[in-house]
């Protein structure tokens, strides 16, 4: 005869913090449900109720409400203890009408299932566990212990004995099953929220490095004509100037000067002025750009570029997009952390595809979390040998994660093997026996569509 009044509302991965005026604003509804079912019940059903007692339990839900409207902002957001009193709360308002109104006779019983799942759902592991125990024991006493339901003229509603535990049983069966399936269904979300939003600051800050690096070369590309202007007429004055040492070291001053600009602008802007050519490059190129951080960290890493077939010998020019590159150097960097020794990376093409492979002489991807590589915060390889033989590695589990989404996202198909059976000996593998990782695009996804003329540069605005 009742409903539990909880509700949360989830915010980005924050999902353990709730609005107060949610769940003020369902609770209304659930006292209005709460009065509605139990009128019904004694007045059109001929059930006999304790009114004044069921009265009292609603009330406590009415001064509850009164409560937090008057002491809390309407916009106020519970941290994890305040919602934890609060589902308990709910619950033990509804165990006790439970209790008032006949039971497990009361098929609304089922409506303990509501708390736990939202806990589940937002509140941390213990919180869900204790309040999942303390429905339970909720359930068990009221299968024992609980007011009878009598009709008008006396008679009591009896339920059969098997009937009863029948529901006990499938009650605390629902608690677990739903409590650990809606915690396994929210844990993933919230994983894939967190990741995708990683994922997202990773491609903005490539995005913004390359902004940047576009600017600073493109001053030194533009400043580098009046920078020559000043030295030559310094050279000059120089020159003219020979008799008068003062203004003569005035004159070396302004060279000297113009000189150290020059140099730190070319260490800024090493790249050249960011024009439509700096916007493409050769695969080989960009393969090596994207390798390029992980080359000196103790492994080798060999490149290797070939046309699939004779027709297509010319190398594609393709597009230096920051999410391509990014994510290329996320695979080889986690190929260069698990590598015995050797990193191989190899670009191959044909008139319609372009293929990346990335392999390694390490260990390869254990067989049982295969198939679920790319998926968040799932380390994809075996536990973590000795730290000597991954030097500087300091993996969170979202790599490949990011790497992956950033590449599918370029129209890339990315697919995950090892290169030969894990379960060889070591003395029986061949040389490249570890992870494999393809990444396949078609070529109107990746190659520039501008390998003749690029037309004029944008001019450079302030």
């Amino acid at each position: 005869m009742a409903t539990v009044a909880t509700g949360f509302e989830v915010h980005g991965v924050r999902a353990n913090w709730v609005r107060l005026r949610t769940l003020i604003l369902l609770r209304w509804m659930a006292i209005a449900g709460q009065v509605a079912a139990i009128l019904a019940a004694s007045q059109v059903y001929g059930l006999d109720l304790p009114l004044g007692l069921c009265a009292l339990a609603i009330g406590l839900s009415v001064l509850v409400n009164l409560f937090l409207v008057m002491i809390f902002p309407e916009n106020r957001r519970l941290n994890e203890a305040e919602a934890f009193l609060t589902l308990l709360f709910d619950l033990a308002q509804l165990a006790l009408l439970i209790f008032l109104t006949g039971g497990l006779a009361n098929p609304f019983t089922i409506l303990v299932l509501a708390p736990v799942t939202i806990s589940a759902s937002v509140l941390r592991l213990r919180s869900t566990v204790t309040l999942g125990a303390i429905a339970i024991l909720f359930v068990t006493v009221a299968l024992f212990w609980h007011l009878p339901l009598r009709f008008a003229d006396g008679r009591e509603l009896v339920i059969p004995r098997l009937f009863a535990f029948g529901f006990w049983l499938s009650i605390v069966i629902g608690i677990l099953f739903l409590g650990l399936y809606s915690r396994k269904v929210a844990t993933e979300m919230r994983s894939m929220s967190e990741a995708l939003l990683a994922t997202q600051m990773a491609l903005a800050r490539e995005q913004k490095l390359t902004d940047l690096a576009g600017v600073v070369a493109a001053a030194a590309h533009e400043l580098g004509t009046p920078l020559a202007t000043i030295k030559l007429v310094s050279s000059e004055l120089l020159q003219e100037l020979d008799g008068q040492p003062s203004l003569q070291e005035d004159a070396k001053l302004i060279r000297d000067q113009a000189d150290r600009c020059r140099d730190i602008l070319r260490d800024m802007g090493r790249a050249g002025k960011d024009d439509l050519h700096m916007r493409q490059a050769p695969l080989s190129a960009m393969l090596r750009e994207a390798a390029e951080p992980h080359m000196a960290r103790g492994k080798r890493v060999e490149f290797a570029f070939a046309p699939l077939r004779d027709g297509d010998a010319q190398q594609p020019t393709v597009l230096r997009r920051p999410e391509v590159i990014h994510g290329l150097r996320n695979l080889i960097q986690n190929a260069v952390d698990f590598a015995r020794s050797t990193v191989w990376v190899e670009g191959e093409w044909t008139a319609r595809r372009i293929t990346v492979r990335i392999t390694d002489d390490g260990d390869g991807f254990p067989p049982s979390v295969i198939g679920r590589i790319g998926d968040p915060f799932v380390r994809a390889r075996r536990s973590d040998p000795e730290p000597a033989l991954r030097p500087g590695y300091e993996g969170m589990g979202l790599g490949l994660f990011i790497a992956k989404t950033l590449l599918e996202r370029s129209g890339a198909e990315l697919s995950f093997a090892n290169a030969t059976d894990p379960f060889l000996a070591p003395e029986d593998r061949p040389e490249r026996s570890g992870a494999v990782v393809a990444a396949v695009w078609d070529v109107e996804d990746l190659v520039s569509s501008a390998a003749g003329a690029l037309g004029e540069n944008a001019p450079i605005t302030t």
